[in-house]
């Protein structure tokens, strides 16, 4: 599947952000789909995953109550809603569809297709 993530920007601490990853070249609705991120000099790291049903979702510590995950499957698109961003959340922000199908989550170690990144700024 090919993804393509926007929306990152630049923002002021506080603020936020809606990134969409459309996702085409295969059945959208029956992968698990996640989001991810790299700040600069770490490691990528986990944020957020919705089932193929959008029924479950679950989030890194860091985010919880500050972050969404959605999907609309119609549209083959995954949101991720970004509240009360902080500095600490600066990063290139990825997509990822599961290969699995029927999934419920989707990890750093899952076999998945990538988007190529959206960069998020988060000015203190």
């Amino acid at each position: 599947v090919q993804l393509q993530a926007c929306g990152g920007g630049l923002v002021q601490t506080g603020g936020f952000l809606r990134l969409s990853c459309a996702a085409s070249g295969r059945t959208f609705s029956i992968h698990a789909m996640g989001w991810f991120r790299r700040a600069p000099g770490k490691e990528r790291e986990f944020v957020a995953a919705i089932s193929w049903s959008g029924i479950s979702t679950n989030y890194a510590d860091s985010v919880k109550g500050r972050f969404t995950i959605s999907r609309d499957n119609a549209k083959n698109t995954v949101y991720l809603q970004m509240n009360s961003l902080k500095p600490e959340d600066t990063a290139v922000y990825y997509c990822a569809a599961a290969r699995s199908r029927w999934g419920e989550s989707i990890t750093i170690a899952s076999q998945a297709d990538w988007g190529q990144g959206t960069l998020v700024t988060v000015s203190s």
